[in-house]
């Protein structure tokens, strides 16, 4: 089948923390790409039994960017909370999920950029130990990716574009 939203890996290959930002800010572009040119209804449908909708993983990596980046590595107390909901309420535009979306990912670029240490420790424990922003780093890679892999097929089942 021919991919219609096919984009190469990054090669970016300078450095640790270089490396695993590209694959990540790569895995992030997939989600987003496969919300381009649908109407709000088909980012809505659910094609699943599950709450899981293209506009729900959206908004769930959005939770997830700020809970590990925002709370978890860099100690914003104001995302300690979020609730990681696949399910968007109606009050909730296509627009403003995509917006919060894009602004999580520049809070967390900045955090890491900042941070521009792969060994730095999270500021808040994981499971009673601090971790490293290399941990935050596949942990999140790992999370975006597996969502991206939903992501695709939910968007090949409404339209039939494929591809990452």
């Amino acid at each position: 089948m021919l991919e219609t939203q096919r984009e190469r890996v990054p090669l970016n290959d300078g450095g640790e923390l270089d490396t695993a930002l590209a694959f990540l800010t790569f895995a992030r572009s997939c989600v987003l790409k496969k919300t381009d040119g649908l109407d709000e209804a088909l980012l809505r449908r659910r094609l699943v039994v599950s709450d899981t909708t293209l506009l729900g993983l959206v908004q769930h990596l959005t939770d997830a960017e700020r809970y590990w980046f925002g709370y978890t590595f860099a100690g914003d107390k104001r995302w300690a909370d979020v609730d990681f909901d696949m399910a968007v309420p109606a009050g909730r535009s296509v627009q403003q999920v995509l917006a919060d979306y894009r602004t999580a990912i520049a809070e967390s670029d900045a955090h890491i950029r900042a941070a521009a240490d792969p060994a730095a420790l999270t500021a808040q424990p994981v499971h009673d130990e601090p971790r490293t922003l290399r941990w935050v780093l596949a942990h999140m890679t790992g999370e975006t990716v597996r969502h991206a892999g939903h992501a695709d097929i939910l968007r090949e089942l409404i339209d039939g574009v494929t591809g990452r």
